[in-house]
């Protein structure tokens, strides 16, 4: 296999990995001021923890791994934008306020789209390393998904579309 055998560090990356990766960065990036801003519209204390802790433990560390990633290959990073500053609730009108049901509603959206990226770029990997990092990042990523879900349901924010319940024949 010539130039594709061996470590996978040392195999070159190819342009969808190159493409996936690097704009998957810029979405991390971006995710992280979104988070932050999210944060301080939050007035819930365990929906302001799971935001938190997203950040520190899953955007934060992906977000690293990319840049090393990108940088290892010679490859200039997306620009990030700044980090935002914290905020009180009560300093933000009522009215401009995003309400606790909506957050979790965006953030559940951010993680079911951020699962897609992650299949759609492990199943463009030839590279096995970048493959599995997208693995890791994935399995993570649906296990803060399992978490909103249980918050969402919890504090009765989740709005399930129409049940099918099967009925039995009528005597």
């Amino acid at each position: 296999m010539g130039i594709l055998s061996g470590n996978p560090q040392n195999e070159p990356m190819h342009y969808g990995e190159v493409s996936g990766t690097w704009a998957y960065l810029m979405t991390a990036q971006g995710m992280i001021a979104g988070y932050q801003v999210l944060i301080n519209h939050t007035g819930d204390a365990d929906l302001k923890a799971f935001l938190e802790d997203v950040i520190k433990n899953g955007l934060k560390p992906e977000v690293q791994a990319l840049q090393e990633l990108l940088k290892a290959n010679g490859l200039a990073l997306p620009p990030a934008p700044p980090e935002r500053p914290s905020a009180t609730i009560e300093s933000i009108p009522p009215g401009a306020r995003i309400n606790d049901p909506e957050v979790a509603a965006t953030v559940s959206a951010d993680i079911a789209a951020g699962l897609v990226s992650c299949s759609t770029i492990m199943g463009t990997c030839i590279r096995e390393d970048i493959a599995l990092m997208f693995g890791q990042f994935h399995m993570k990523k649906a296990q803060f998904g399992a978490t909103l879900l249980r918050m969402t349901k919890e504090k009765g924010w989740l709005i399930p579309p129409p049940l099918h319940v099967l009925q039995s024949e009528q005597a």
